[in-house]
C-alpha cells in the first residue's frame, strides 16, 4: 500500500499564491508520473498538472503560466506552486502518483485524501 499525505492547502486572496506538497510512503519500489488533480463542487475532477519521473510536464490551459508542478524524487514528494490564484481555482486538490511495488510489479494509481484551496475575490 502507498500514502499520500497533502499539505499547504488554505484561503487565499485573488492574485495570491500558495504551494501545495505531496508526499508518499509505503511500498514503494518506483512512481511513474505524479500530478494534481481538482474538484470544484458540482463540477467533475480534472488535471490540474502532471510531471513525470524524468521532468516532463503537463498543465491545464486554464492555469498554464500561474502554476507550477516539480518533484523531488529523492523524497518521492511532488509540489505546486500556484501564483495569480483566481476565485475560478477553488476546489478540493488532490495528488495522484502511479507507483510500482516491486520491479515485476504493474503500475498502481494512488490518490491523496485531497486539500481544500479557497480563492476570495
Amino acid at each position: 500500500q502507498v500514502q499520500l499525505v497533502e499539505s499547504g492547502g488554505g484561503l487565499v486572496q485573488a492574485g495570491g499564491s500558495l504551494r501545495l506538497s505531496c508526499a508518499a510512503s509505503g511500498s514503494i519500489f518506483s512512481i511513474n508520473t505524479m500530478g494534481w488533480y481538482r474538484q470544484a463542487p458540482g463540477k467533475q475532477r480534472e488535471l490540474v498538472a502532471a510531471i513525470t519521473s524524468g521532468g516532463n510536464t503537463n498543465y491545464a490551459d486554464s492555469v498554464k503560466g500561474r502554476f507550477t508542478i516539480s518533484r523531488d524524487n529523492a523524497k518521492n514528494t511532488v509540489y505546486l506552486q500556484m501564483s495569480s490564484l483566481k476565485p475560478e481555482d477553488t476546489a478540493v486538490y488532490y495528488c495522484n502518483a502511479q507507483t510500482k511495488a516491486t520491479m515485476y510489479t504493474g503500475l498502481y494509481d494512488y490518490w491523496g485524501q485531497g486539500t481544500q484551496v479557497t480563492v476570495s475575490s
